[in-house]
């Protein structure tokens, strides 16, 4: 089976994402939606896509689209997710899921309803570099788990749409959901909901939060720091401290590339280990074999490391606790 993609949006993250879907033989570019018929026109020309339109119901309802890409500012993501649903296609979304709660019930009722494939477009969590860090936190090096830290910053804010609604929907979204992915695998399946949280942070002229902090403990004990910020910096870290040692990402666990990451395995006693995955895809390829595979198989949701339902709706639930205590932390 060959999928046929339609893709929605012609921003800078479509051309990104459709780097995989080129290079997968089991995918096929369809056609392209947008708003403006020139940066349509663009996209064809640059991807070689048969078919472009500024009328998104068509899009949707041809018959010959098996599943769509949105690439879409993530205000949107409820809004078109719910109408391809209902159209039957397949759905990967980008993320976040989307900027609200409300947004969020909406799209995953929805989905639920039309019983059709959906998967938040959290690229990385397709990437083996995730299922090497899910084996390792599973194979007993660490001891029960102590604490996670993390951080993901990138000076973007010139280019970011404020309607999506600051840093922690944008970048946050990427040490939030490694969080819960540590949190649940470590612990029980509802371990990430049970927590307390204080989050901090400031606001930038368009009145969404630019950079944020947050503490978290949760309920079996597990302690946790994230920072995200938009507007200064280019880093990113994450660790992951057991009993017996600590486990870190030495290349970026959010943009997996072709070639090879790398893991460090540091016991508080004895050597130090390196732990390689050398892959030549990048995590957008990956993303794309997934929702291949899930759709062949006539699944509804991907399979972990990657989102499930519930698992994007807990970090939606993160991101906007963490929003709301951030405000009411700001000075009157």
């Amino acid at each position: 089976m060959t999928l046929n993609w339609a893709i929605i949006g012609t921003g800078f993250i479509s051309d990104m994402a459709i780097d995989g879907i080129k290079k997968s033989e089991g995918s096929q570019l369809h056609s392209i939606y947008g708003r403006k018929p020139d940066l349509i026109s663009a996209f064809q020309a640059r991807h070689d896509i048969p078919h472009g339109s500024t009328d998104l119901g068509a899009v949707l309802s041809n018959k010959a689209v098996d599943a769509i890409y949105i690439g879409l500012p993530n205000h949107l993501h409820h809004e078109v997710s719910i109408k391809a649903a209902q159209a039957g296609l397949a759905v990967l979304s980008e993320k976040s899921l989307t900027t609200t709660m409300a947004e969020a019930d909406a799209l995953l009722g929805a989905i639920s309803e039309t019983g059709t494939f959906f998967v938040e477009g959290l690229m990385y969590l397709a990437h083996p570099l995730l299922s090497r860090f899910v084996e390792v936190l599973q194979d007993g090096r660490l001891g029960g788990l102590r604490s996670v830290n993390g951080y993901y910053c990138a000076n973007i804010w010139e280019v970011v749409n404020p309607k999506g609604m600051g840093t922690l929907y944008n970048l946050g979204c990427y040490p939030a959901s490694l969080l819960q992915l540590t949190v649940q695998t470590m612990g029980t399946q509802d371990a990430f909901t049970q927590r307390q949280m204080q989050g901090f942070g400031n606001i930038n002229l368009d009145r969404t939060i630019c950079d944020a902090a947050c503490s978290v403990r949760f309920d079996n004990g597990v302690l946790a720091t994230l920072q995200s910020t938009d507007s200064y910096g280019k880093g990113n870290a994450f660790s992951v401290i057991g009993d017996n040692g600590i486990l870190s990402f030495v290349t970026n666990p959010w943009q997996p590339a072709g070639g090879r990451s790398t893991l460090k395995w540091s016991p508080f006693e004895g050597g130090e280990e390196l732990i390689h995955v050398d892959d030549p895809f990048d995590a957008f390829y990956h993303q794309t074999k997934l929702v291949e595979l899930h759709v062949a198989r006539g699944d509804k949701e991907a399979a972990r490391p990657s989102p499930r339902h519930t698992d994007s709706w807990e970090i939606m639930d993160f991101l906007t606790s963490w929003e709301v205590s951030c405000r009411s932390a700001l000075p009157r």
